[in-house]
């Protein structure tokens, strides 16, 4: 009774919704959780105490070993945009490319790639409340133009399932979808193996097997 009464306590004092706005499951621990935090937090805290140190002046971030080491330690939820930004070499190519990302969302459009990927955008993140239809704001939209976009700058590979996932995980990160065009750029573009999505055809299919690796060489990273 006791363990049952310390953890109903602990459910009434850990958030049901995460920071990136996923509900927790059923069967979620709560007490394990907030027992778990209640010494991982100081660790938390001092990283966070670090990188904002790193950060001060407001100024790029440079690879570096320190760098490196840091991000192998987790960088922080509240400065993971602007790291995964400049590491990437995402911050570098929006800034010399102004004005693209808009140009890519006015142009001549395809119906199959639009049709492709509104078929995955009730399939993405469906425990995320800010993937709902009725969310306010819905990320949806965002998460549409951020695929569109892409289809059009990347004809090679367009638009495979999977990478709803991923683009969707990069706009809660960011919370600004040109951002996370730009990262989903250098990650399909640069990060991953070139042969790991080749020319497709049809739009949608081909790639299925490649969404895992996707996802796997995401947190392989050190995003």
């Amino acid at each position: 009774m006791e363990a049952a009464g310390r953890a109903q306590a602990a459910r009434g004092r850990v958030p049901r919704i995460d920071p990136y706005g996923f509900e927790r499951p059923e069967d979620f621990d709560y007490a394990a959780y907030e027992e778990f935090f209640s010494t991982y937090l100081v660790i938390l805290t001092r990283r966070a105490i670090k990188w904002s140190k790193l950060l001060k002046g407001g100024g790029g971030v440079q690879k570096s070993v320190t760098v490196k080491r840091y991000i192998r330690k987790g960088v922080p939820l509240e400065h993971r945009a602007r790291v995964w930004m400049g590491v990437s070499g995402a911050q570098t190519r929006m800034d010399r490319n102004p004005g693209y990302y808009q140009r890519l969302l006015q142009g001549e459009q395809s119906a199959s790639l639009e049709e492709a990927i509104r078929t995955d955008m009730n399939r993405t993140f469906p425990d995320n409340v800010r993937f709902r239809k009725d969310a306010e704001p819905c990320l949806q939209g965002p998460l549409y133009n951020v695929l569109l976009a892409y289809g059009h700058h990347n004809h090679d590979v367009g638009y495979c399932q999977g990478m709803n996932f991923i683009a969707g995980y990069l706009i809660l990160v960011t919370k600004n979808e040109e951002e996370a065009f730009w990262l989903l750029d250098a990650l399909v573009g640069r990060i991953l193996p070139e042969n790991i999505l080749g020319a497709r055809e049809p739009v949608q299919g081909q790639h299925r097997p490649a969404a895992g690796a996707l996802q796997g060489a995401a947190a392989g990273t050190g995003l």
